[in-house]
């Protein structure tokens, strides 16, 4: 198994070029947050009867979804497991209000298509392919090094 410092490197290769960064800090959270938008968009009527929770920032796919996805956080790091988590709610969150205002799906689905639109620019400029094309778990990797080169800036 591969430590948190070594996902960051592989990572971090297809990732030099200052405005591919750029691009991936505004991009990656946006996609992260879209899929959890669309997630939350399925109806979750047979979960929430299924497990007595009537809470819908509490009883929808996302956020269970979410919660598998933390073990692997946790698995790397307790304190990437800890920003992920602070993320995560806030996603939980933003989307739960904003789909109070706009429909969810086709909302997130609009900032999915634009987020990786940007993401593949970003990587047009950096000349190198998308490391999920590599390993999927990347997709997972990417939030994560995003916030790390955040919290050094």
């Amino acid at each position: 198994m591969k430590t948190l410092q070594q996902w960051y490197d592989d990572y971090a290769i297809s990732h030099q070029h200052k405005t591919n960064q750029k691009i991936h800090f505004v991009c990656v959270p946006a996609i992260f947050f879209s899929i959890v938008g669309m997630l939350m968009s399925i109806p979750s009527g047979l979960l929430q009867n299924t497990l007595g929770i009537s809470n819908p920032l509490l009883g929808n796919w996302a956020t269970l979804i979410l919660i598998l996805l933390l073990f692997f956080y946790l698995r790397l790091s307790f304190s990437l497991f800890l920003r992920m988590l602070g993320f995560s709610t806030l996603c939980v969150y933003g989307n739960y209000y904003l789909g109070q205002e706009l429909p969810l799906f086709t909302t997130s689905l609009i900032i999915f298509v634009l987020a990786w639109v940007g993401q593949f620019y970003g990587h047009k400029l950096e000349g190198k392919k998308p490391s999920f094309f590599k390993d999927l778990q990347f997709l997972l990797i990417g939030p994560a090094w995003v916030f790390e080169k955040i919290s050094k800036v």
